[in-house]
């Protein structure tokens, strides 16, 4: 997170300079009105219970955040459109890096840490990308399954017109 980058629904902003060693762990639990406003951003009915624990290792300049993302969602089934309880849980691998380290590195390099920002971390933010990363994108209602119309079954659009216009004739 930049300085000027206004945070999200859901930010817990940590000094990872004040980390003894560079080592500690953060919890952090989302309000209901931060599931709320992150659920409206996700496009989601509901999000209960959102909590990411991270554990954090590493020196003060390269940090490796470990941990998990678990929430109770409610989504809408892709098939039936209803709505649906499930649960996510995602696991959490990240390194960080201060922004100095940064310096010269290709933006294309798939294992670009991602940077410390004047010594401070976002778990909120951090959080809400490993929960958007574990919600399945077309979501299915238990013991649903999509059946596709089969090649040959839908009837040219015009055939209806046609069968009033032969009962009519």
């Amino acid at each position: 997170m930049k300085p000027t980058d206004k945070p999200g629904p859901l930010s817990r902003v940590v000094n990872v300079d004040r980390l003894p060693q560079g080592r500690g762990s953060v919890t952090v639990e989302a309000s209901p009105a931060e599931a709320e406003a992150l659920a409206r951003d996700f496009k989601i009915p509901a999000i209960r219970d959102l909590v990411g624990r991270f554990d954090i290792a590493g020196s003060l300049n390269r940090l490796r955040v470990t941990g998990t993302v678990e929430a109770a969602v409610t989504q809408v089934c892709s098939v039936t459109l209803e709505p649906f309880e499930s649960r996510v849980s995602e696991p959490v691998e990240v390194e960080f890096t201060d922004t100095d380290q940064l310096a010269g590195t290709d933006a294309e390099e798939a294992d670009v840490p991602d940077p410390i920002v004047g010594g401070r971390v976002d778990f909120g933010a951090l959080t809400a990308e490993f929960l958007a990363l574990g919600l399945d994108p077309y979501p299915r209602k238990p013991g649903v399954s999509f059946e596709p119309v089969q090649a040959g079954e839908d009837p040219n659009p015009f055939a209806a017109l046609q069968r009033l216009r032969d009962e009519k004739g």
